[in-house]
């Protein structure tokens, strides 16, 4: 089963390669995304060097830009723009468990960027179980 017959949504010009280049570590964050007109609370349900996972039951549409806020527990704030990569829309039959959006980080600072590499690697080293 493909993932548009799953109800994944993503530009064509998206793989899944690019989308999985950069290990995703598991969390459970709020955060908080601004787009022009929407603001929205929700949980980042996973993160990577490059994006986040958004668990929402309302996702934005592919290609909106938005300034994301959220603060992993022991370390300074972010403030990130980010864009929507792909959704995984609200399915009315119940089929989806997991639905949200794909957020990819754009214009990053590159201080901001060493941060968000530090933490992302020291949470992945953590919870490694070897």
């Amino acid at each position: 089963m493909s993932e548009e017959d799953r109800g994944h949504v993503r530009p064509k010009e998206d793989s899944g390669a690019d989308r999985r280049e950069h290990d995703r570590v598991d969390v459970t964050w709020a955060v908080d995304c601004v787009a022009d007109d929407t603001f929205l609370y929700a949980s980042i349900a996973n993160i990577s060097e490059m994006g986040i996972f958004v668990k929402t039951t309302d996702p934005l549409a592919i290609g909106t830009g938005l300034v994301l806020t959220f603060a992993p527990p022991g370390y300074e704030p972010f403030k990130l723009e980010g864009q929507v990569a792909w959704i995984n829309p609200v399915r009315p039959n119940g089929d989806n468990p997991n639905p949200g959006m794909g957020l990819r980080f754009v214009n990053l600072r590159p201080d901001d960027r060493e941060r968000l590499v530090e933490v992302v690697r020291t949470i992945a080293y953590v919870r490694d179980p070897s």
